[in-house]
């Protein structure tokens, strides 16, 4: 269930299904790259500004699942306007900064985006561009992007799926709303 917060700014309220804090894991895969399994945790959060405040963390994982080192950072800034244009700026610890445009899709919480503008530090290594598709699923976020450099055209590189990660101050609110449940808890699920 999609909820929408009361302090939300009236036009980041189809963004909502990105609000929280999500983890999970994915794979990546790019030539000159080591291919990975990597964990994500991923925070979209606003402060009643026209903006959606993002930051990501990724992982490189082993075989049992265990956290090896950092593959990746980022954050930036999502906004949208009245016609569903997507807008958003990114940092990357890479050393590079990237405008994206896209388009929330009709009728349904996916997100398609592109960049615009890349800008790379001395330091960053080759990047030209990418795509990203990031969709509401059965209560996940799952998101694929694709990547170009000068030597490679553009393909996918990454993909995760996500879990929304509850607070304890959302889990006491849940607990709060029970009331009406019985008292042995079984009879709720006859």
């Amino acid at each position: 269930m999609i909820e929408i917060p009361s302090d939300l700014n009236p036009d980041l309220v189809p963004l909502a299904f990105l609000l929280g804090t999500w983890e999970g894991a994915g794979v990546s895969d790019f030539p000159g790259a080591e291919k990975c399994n990597f964990g994500q945790s991923v925070t979209f959060s606003h402060d009643g500004r026209d903006f959606i405040e993002y930051h990501s963390h990724s992982w490189v994982l082993d075989n049992d699942g265990n956290k090896v080192r950092p593959l990746e950072s980022e954050s930036g800034y999502w906004r949208i306007d009245k016609n569903r244009q997507v807008e958003v700026v990114m940092v990357r610890d890479q050393g590079i900064v990237e405008i994206w445009y896209g388009e929330l899709a009709d009728q349904k919480p996916q997100i398609d985006l592109a960049t615009d503008a890349v800008a790379r530090t001395e330091a960053a290594s080759p990047y030209s561009g990418g795509k990203r598709l990031y969709g509401y699923v059965k209560s996940d976020l799952m998101w694929v992007g694709e990547k170009a450099t000068p030597e490679v055209t553009l393909r996918p590189y990454m993909s995760a799926h996500l879990k929304k990660v509850v607070t304890p101050e959302e889990v006491a609110e849940m607990a709060r709303n029970l009331g009406d449940l019985p008292d042995d808890g079984i009879a709720f699920f006859r």
